[in-house]
Parts: C-alpha cells; sequence; structure tokens
C-alpha cells in the first residue's frame, strides 16, 4: 500500500458511533427516501453532450462555465489546496471545475447529516461505519449516474469493487482507492508491505543465518545479543492501539489459516503454531533480547530507532510508511543497510499468507443527492479512474515532469527527482504527485522505479509471491452500535494487553493463566455470537466474490 496512507484510521468512541447512527437515519429521512424515489439535483445535459460508452464523458462535455464544487474529506490532515500544484491545476483544466476541500472528523461529518449543508462529494475511511452503509439515502448510485451521464465510468471502475460496495438495493454508491481485485493480486504488480529485517553488517557478521525455526530464531539473537550489545537484538512495530507486527503480521508471515476447515471465521490468536512462536517471543524476552522500551516506543520512537539502524532485526509492517527512515539509514551506512530474509516460519509447515490492501481499499468517496452537478461529479470519479488520471496523480504530466523510456519505464526528469529527493515540502506544495490519490492504485507504482526509495525495493522483491488476499475477512465485524461490536471492542482490548503480557511473561505457569484468562474472557462477553456474526458475513464475502 502506498506511503500516504500510513495515516491510519481515527477509531469512533461508542458516543460519536450512537450519535452517528441517530443522526444518518434522521437528518437523511427527509431527503428523499430510498434511491431512486425524490433524484433533487439530476440535472439535464441535453444541451451539453451525449452520453458514448466508448468515450469519457469529460471530453464530450461543452459546458462553458466553471463548476464549483464542495468535497469533504473526513481526515483533518488532507491538503485543502486545489489548482496551485501541477496534478490539481491539470484537473481543473481538464474538467472545467473549481474544488473548495472542507476537512473535518466524525463529528463534524455527522452534522452534515443532522441537518446541515451537504457537500458535493465526500470522502470517509470506514467502509463499516452507519454513514457508508446508509449511503443510499444521502448519496447518488454510481450506476445511474454513470449509466445517464457517463457509461465509459464503467470500462474504468473494477466491476469487482462495484459489486463489492453493492448495498442491499442491489446499487453501488461509494468507490474506493487503493482497491486490489483477484485479478490485481494474480498480475504480481502490487509489493509485499511486509519483511523480516536484518541489518546487512550483523547478518554477514553471524554467517548469514537461518531463524526459520524457534530454536534457529532464539539462537541467532541471543548470538546477536553478545557480539552487538549495542543494539536491540529483535524490534517489531510500535504497540499503540493495537499489537503492533505482533498480531496478524507474525500470524500472516507464519501463514496461519484464514478459516477453519469448515470455510468459517477460525480465532487466528488461538491458533497452535502462532501460540508456539508468541512463546518463543516470550522466551526471547526473558533471555533480554527483546527490550521492555519497545513495548511503550510510540510511533516516533520506533521511526527514529529504525532511521538510525538501532534494532538488529525487525518484523516490519508497512515498508514504504518506514522507506524513508530505511532509505536514511542505507544512505548513510552503505553495507549496513536492512534486508529482508525469510525469519520466521511455521512450525507445522505453512506458506507465508502477506496482506495488503484488500478489495475494500481505502478512502471511500461519494456523490451527494444536493450534488450541484452529478454529470460533472462522475466525469470527475472517471477521470480520475482512468489511466491518464492514474498517471497524472502519480507522475504528472509527461514532458513536463516525466518521461517514458524504451523500455516502457517511467521516469521522473532530473529536476523534478532532484526535488523529491532533497526538497520533499517544495515537491509536494509544486507537484503533489502520489499525495493527491482519490482512487489511486497499487498497480500504477510498477511502471516506475522511481515510485518507492530504493532501500525497500530488496524487500519487496523477497516478497514475490508470498501475497495472499485476505477478502473474505474484510467488514466481517458487528455492525457499530450493537452489543457484539461493544463486546468485540473489549474483547480486542482485552487481546492487546493479553499478548503483550504473555510476551513479558516470568514463566511458562504465568504465560499459560493469561491464556486461559483470556479464553474466558471471551466466554462470558458474546464469543459464540460474533463468531455467528462473522460467519455470515464471510459468507455473504463469498457470495460477492463468487467464491463456493
Amino acid at each position: 500500500m502506498f506511503a500516504n496512507k500510513a495515516f491510519g484510521k481515527k477509531g469512533l468512541t461508542l458516543l460519536t458511533v450512537l450519535m452517528s447512527v441517530v443522526l444518518v437515519v434522521s437528518g437523511c429521512s427527509g431527503s428523499g427516501g430510498k434511491s431512486g424515489s425524490k433524484k433533487e439535483n439530476w440535472v439535464s445535459i441535453e444541451d451539453r453532450y451525449t452520453p458514448d460508452a466508448e468515450t469519457p464523458a469529460w471530453k464530450l462535455d461543452k459546458k462553458e462555465e466553471v463548476t464549483n464544487l464542495t468535497w469533504y474529506v473526513n481526515a483533518d490532515w488532507w491538503n485543502t489546496d486545489f489548482g496551485k500544484d501541477v496534478v490539481t491545476k491539470k484537473i481543473k483544466e481538464d474538467l472545467n471545475i473549481n474544488i473548495k476541500f472542507i476537512t473535518g472528523d466524525d463529528t463534524k461529518l455527522n452534522t452534515f447529516f443532522a441537518g446541515g449543508e451537504m457537500p458535493d462529494l465526500i470522502t470517509t475511511f470506514d467502509s463499516n461505519s452507519p454513514v457508508v452503509q446508509k449511503a443510499a439515502t444521502w448519496a447518488l448510485p454510481l450506476n445511474d449516474l454513470a449509466e445517464k451521464y457517463d457509461p465509459y465510468f464503467n470500462k474504468v471502475a473494477a466491476q469487482d469493487t462495484l459489486k463489492w460496495f453493492q448495498l442491499k438495493d442491489g446499487k453501488t454508491y461509494g468507490y474506493p482507492n487503493y482497491s486490489n481485485t483477484q485479478k490485481d493480486y494474480d498480475s504480481g504488480n502490487i509489493p509485499a508491505k511486509t519483511a523480516f529485517i536484518i541489518r546487512k553488517d550483523v547478518y554477514e557478521a553471524l554467517g548469514k543465518p537461518v531463524m526459520g525455526t524457534p530454536e534457529q530464531f532464539q539462537a541467532v539473537l541471543q548470538d546477536i545479543k553478545n557480539k552487538f550489545p549495542e543494539l536491540t537484538p529483535f524490534g517489531f512495530n510500535s504497540i499503540g492501539e493495537g499489537t503492533g507486527s505482533l498480531g496478524d503480521t507474525l500470524q500472516d508471515f507464519i501463514g496461519v489459516p484464514l478459516e477453519d476447515n469448515n470455510g468459517g471465521f477460525y480465532n487466528r490468536n488461538l491458533d497452535e503454531d502462532y501460540l508456539t512462536w508468541v512463546k518463543t517471543l516470550n522466551s526471547v524476552y526473558r533471555a533480554g533480547a527483546i527490550s521492555d522500551d519497545s513495548f511503550a516506543d510510540d510511533g516516533t520512537a520506533f521511526e527514529e530507532k529504525v532511521k538510525a539502524g538501532k534494532y538488529a532485526t525487525i518484523l516490519l509492517d508497512g515498508t514504504p510508511q518506514q522507506g524513508g527512515n530505511l532509505q536514511s539509514f542505507y544512505s548513510n551506512n552503505k553495507g549496513k543497510e536492512y534486508i529482508a530474509i525469510d525469519g520466521p516460519q511455521s512450525t507445522v509447515g505453512h506458506s507465508p499468507t502477506l496482506n495488503q490492501s484488500g478489495i475494500t481499499g481505502w478512502m471511500i468517496s461519494f456523490i451527494t443527492k444536493k450534488n450541484v452537478d452529478p454529470a460533472k461529479s462522475i466525469q470527475l470519479f472517471t477521470y480520475l479512474l482512468s489511466e491518464e488520471g492514474q498517471m497524472l496523480m502519480n507522475y504528472g504530466i509527461e514532458g513536463e515532469t516525466y518521461k517514458v523510456n524504451a523500455d516502457g519505464k517511467v521516469e521522473f526528469l532530473p529536476a523534478v527527482k532532484e526535488l523529491q529527493l532533497n526538497n520533499p515540502d517544495s515537491f509536494k506544495k509544486d507537484y503533489r504527485m502520489g499525495e493527491f490519490m482519490f482512487f489511486g492504485h497499487d498497480r500504477h507504482k510498477a511502471l516506475s522505479g522511481d515510485a518507492f526509495p530504493d532501500a525497500i525495493k530488496q524487500m519487496q522483491e523477497w516478497g514475490k509471491g508470498k501475497l495472499v488476499p485476505h477478502f473474505i475477512l474484510e467488514n466481517i465485524n458487528p455492525d457499530q452500535g450493537t452489543p457484539e461490536a461493544r463486546s468485540l471492542a473489549a474483547i480486542n482490548t482485552k487481546w492487546n494487553s493479553t499478548l503483550i503480557s504473555m510476551i513479558r511473561s516470568k514463566d511458562d505457569a504465568a504465560f499459560d493463566s493469561l491464556l486461559n484468562e483470556y479464553k474466558k474472557f471471551l466466554d462470558s462477553n458474546n464469543w459464540d455470537k460474533i463468531v455467528k456474526v462473522r460467519n455470515e458475513k464471510m459468507k455473504a464475502n463469498k457470495e460477492k466474490l463468487g467464491l463456493k
């Protein structure tokens, strides 16, 4: 997944969740009800153009006046500039539009549905939220917009993604960025973002050791502790609100199954293979090869240590997000750079099932019922999804910011590349390539060696053939505001603290006691009902994907 996704998703508090449910229902009840009833702003294009399935509508539209659109993005960090940089200036010119961006958080988003003035476009990040699930009450269906105004949309939108986002009425209202389909995975163009990495100088000094079994893993880390006392032998992503890279990431790394033998939900946290490795981490901790600081470090502290090469080995999730830090160490410490090796492996013979961005994607964008010009808005969606828009967002304008070599590879022009490497703030302000990524996609990164820093290219190469889609596990949690959702939140919190405590256990008895306590916690917090919900949603996912 692209590096700009490092910002993450803000968790909703229970109060905000409950408010959102009430506000979405009440705020939308008077806006036309179900899709197809009252379509307030379906504009006429009779004097503007005739839709053509073979030509994008933005190339046909003869509308002369500028269309002013208001676009709300549910993220305070979003760059609200438009028309000042190479990317958005070109969008403005090609589509004859001007966009006023508004940003905010969940509270601000909910005010729109409480009677506030609705924006023309809305982008949010949580496909499970009530806002998204009730989109039929406030957004226009993309299927109908395409049919009426821009049938070319169906050529550039992934049909699997459209089907994935269908609501109960059979229509699709939102479209994401970074939605990877099975076809995308099969293409080999999606790079892995997970790796077990080791400093090259450490690896070579120890004779390029194998670390696949628990015994080998412990032995090598002990060797590192003895021979490189200035380094932390083993590091991992900051714990934060979750389990860092010691939870799902480690499970994927050793290939813990995604479902049980009957095709239903499988509690991967209690998988015996995984628990063997958790117990191994406990042994490593007791031997002093895991620092207590690693459990307390926030993201910034972790990044600083990566940048300084303080860890001998790291189980790293998000190599692109750490690309700048890894590149900094790489550039300043030739021969000591981090490289990917096989690292921990399944004790029962499973192959890695590394995860990447799934079919749900990340930012989900909608055209609201209050949109001033739905025709122009679906043209914008089509434009950004098209090859033309994707190349613009990733690389800018051919001849002005990039060139295409004889082998078909895209390369930034020298002055642009220089700015990207040495003055990233100016690069972002003047060009904005790689940042304005509505409907962006990983596959376009494969077109250029400039898409990722040199420091992570070997790691991505190591990951080839190890990616496995986790589509069936997407969006299977209980709906927000339900008793099961509240129970799951408590269970997740309990697991996070339990996992850390197990790794830091003083002995095997304490480890086992914590694990048993967690199992009892499941039984007393509606676990069977949560599993039932997840089984039902997994079944629905398989039906959407055409899986048996």
